[in-house]
């Protein structure tokens, strides 16, 4: 049964990467009523209705998550949010604090109280490894959101049936925000800079990132925080794939950059489980999640002291598979 069929759709910062790609798996693969794409750049919605050639199932709402009138009005009659809009930049973002805290904090209330009045069926936010004991206040703020998504579904009621959901993952291989880009620019001048030798970071493809999120909506209860099983890989080997003949430059830590990243906590670890291909963590201060648990009959829970970091993963790619996984030759 395909869940997005004949369905209204609504993607806050659409005409980011992960709004494109979303919307091009909806559009290719499932039938929904429509989709709307609301962002607050008209230039990116321009490029994007051009990309997409002028589908009739594409609504482009100008709009900003810090409005909130504007955000009641967009979800109206709206079945799915993907919450996708943030200031994502860890430099922008400390040197712009409040900013940061308008769109990622306010902006994510503003979303949660629109899909409430709307009684939108299923909200899924998109959130990051930064805010996994966040040290900056780009990841602070989106360890705000999170809460503030998981925890608002004890405002569901029989008037307000609408369950909310987060999923959270590393560095998406190719997006504007990533390394990648930058690397294969500096490629053509023969030297790539390097933060920290050591530093290590989770990597995920868009392709999976798409996945990830589409399938949350088909086996969300509500309150849930998705966690993919992604690969980690030094950040100096992956600038060695990408250009192996050229010089390295070590520039040193960026304000609020870690060593390392990681996806789930030692103490979110007790309230984690195994579903196969990701990891759920529950709140436990959501009243009946043991209720949304019992229905999840595959999942089993990590073992004791369980965390998932970029430094520990098992799971590591090697230079060969990311050169696979960047189409390098």
């Amino acid at each position: 049964m395909d869940i997005f069929k004949d369905k209204i759709i609504l993607i806050t910062g659409g005409t980011g990467s992960l709004g494109r790609a979303v919307t091009r798996e909806l559009l290719k693969k499932h039938k929904p009523h429509s989709i709307r794409i609301y962002s607050r750049d008209e230039w990116k919605q321009w490029q994007m209705r051009q990309e997409f050639g002028d589908d009739m199932r594409l609504r482009f709402l100008i709009g900003d998550v810090r409005d909130s009138e504007r955000l009641r009005r967009a979800t109206e009659g709206v079945d799915f949010v993907i919450h996708a809009a943030a200031l994502k930049q860890v430099p922008i973002c400390e040197y712009n604090p409040i900013e940061a805290v308008r769109t990622n904090v306010d902006g994510a209330v503003n979303v949660i109280n629109a899909a409430l009045d709307n009684n939108v069926k299923k909200v899924i936010a998109v959130s990051t490894d930064k805010a996994v004991h966040p040290v900056n206040i780009y990841g602070a703020t989106k360890f705000a959101a999170e809460r503030l998504f998981v925890q608002s579904n004890s405002y569901r009621g029989a008037k307000r049936p609408t369950s909310f959901a987060v999923v959270r993952y590393g560095n998406v291989l190719g997006s504007r925000g990533s390394v990648v880009p930058l690397f294969l620019e500096q490629r053509k001048i023969g030297r790539l800079t390097i933060t920290d030798e050591r530093m290590t970071r989770f990597w995920i493809t868009m392709p999976e990132a798409v996945f990830l999120v589409l399938s949350s909506f088909e086996i969300m209860r509500g309150g849930e925080l998705f966690v993919p099983k992604i690969p980690s890989m030094k950040l100096v080997d992956l600038a060695r794939t990408i250009a192996p003949r050229a010089k390295l430059k070590i520039v040193g830590i960026r304000p609020g950059e870690k060593i390392h990243e990681a996806l789930i906590t030692r103490d979110e670890g007790r309230l984690t489980y195994d579903l196969g291909d990701r990891y759920v963590i529950f709140s436990d201060s959501l009243p009946g999640w043991r209720k949304s648990l019992s229905e999840y009959r595959s999942a089993v829970p990590v073992v004791r002291d369980f965390e998932y970091n970029s430094l520990d993963n098992p799971e590591y790619v090697a230079p060969a598979g990311m050169k696979k996984l960047l189409k390098i030759v």
